[in-house]
């Protein structure tokens, strides 16, 4: 997936947990949605399954999940 594939997602510090950043990103409605995609093993970061939803996101990384039909999220600084 190219660089333009991806939405921008704004965090305002310079860490967000993987379970804030789905939901943030509208890829999990709530936080079991977002806990059972982890589980699954649908959730990516930078390319490689994260299995951790407490997982620290940076800016820069990019968050997708698997067979969700949504681009994927790289989060910037707000």
């Amino acid at each position: 997936m190219s660089d333009n594939a991806y939405e921008e997602l704004p965090i305002r510090d310079e860490m967000i947990r993987l379970g804030q950043a789905l939901k943030l990103a509208n890829l999990a409605e709530d936080g079991h949605v977002a806990k059972t995609l982890v589980a699954e093993g649908r959730v990516t970061v930078n390319g490689a399954v994260e299995t951790r939803r407490g997982a620290q996101l940076h800016p820069g990384d990019v968050v997708a999940v698997e067979g969700s039909g949504l681009p994927g999220v790289r989060l910037v600084s707000a």
